[in-house]
């Protein structure tokens, strides 16, 4: 009656993927070293971040299993693709880290927040709760720019400006590129998204001002902020 998750199921060695084909098929199983058959009423979640129909086609995943399992799909987007969702996330984090370490929950400054929520999160939710988590244990009251991992302060796929006041051409020709290299449409979606925020902003979300800032008909500014998830923010 109840629920069982299997995490990164697309890991599963093909041996096992037979077993649990059975249990999932025939609703029952053996425990190890013992001839009982056990009837079983659950409910089956099951993730992965791989592509399960590429891993049939190279023969590491049963196409059966796959077909099994995906009865209702639910594709979730990496963080970077949802990022309005990382202040509430930041927010279920501090407060669960908090209870568990029994410290009073801290605080985040703006700054530090506009920079969780535009760095692009290559380990998605794990790597954002592996950073709250520091966090509150490390810091007291109020998380600023410092406290923050180097990796968040410059991050994966951040272009590095030699002249950091305005973009013009000369420092578009010095931009720097990362040693570890760089993920060029994260890096591309990143530069538009900050753009279009700043152009918002500073035209106090008059649409067609800050369409005309960033040489864009109005509605392709709409289009875009509607892809990023930034309509009801403007």
């Amino acid at each position: 009656g109840g629920t069982i998750f299997l995490d990164e199921v697309g890991e599963l060695h093909p041996s096992l993927q037979v077993k649990l084909l059975r249990v999932l098929q025939e609703r029952e199983f053996e425990r190890v070293g013992s001839t009982k058959t056990i009837k079983v009423d659950v409910r089956i979640l099951a993730a992965t971040n791989r592509d399960l129909e590429k891993a049939i086609a190279d023969g590491i995943f049963r196409e059966d299993l796959y077909y099994r399992l995906n009865v209702i799909p639910l594709k979730l987007p990496p963080l970077r693709d949802r990022r309005e969702d990382i202040p509430i996330l930041v927010d279920y984090f501090i407060h669960k880290f908090s209870k568990k370490k029994k410290k009073e929950e801290i605080t985040i400054t703006p700054e530090a927040m506009n920079r969780l929520i535009n760095y692009q999160w290559p380990g998605n939710v794990r790597e954002l709760e592996n950073t709250i988590e520091r966090l509150v244990i490390l810091c007291d009251k109020v998380v600023t720019m410092d406290d923050l991992p180097e990796r968040l302060k410059i991050g994966t796929g951040e272009i590095v400006f030699r002249a950091e006041s305005t973009i013009n051409k000369t420092n578009l020709d010095n931009l720097i590129l990362p040693s570890d290299g760089v993920d060029l449409n994260s890096l591309i979606d990143k530069i538009e998204r900050d753009l279009i925020i700043q152009a918002i902003q500073r035209t106090k979300g008059v649409k067609s001002k800050a369409a005309a800032l960033l040489g864009l008909n109005r509605t392709t500014l709409i289009e875009k902020m509607k892809k990023k998830g930034l309509l009801q923010n403007s």
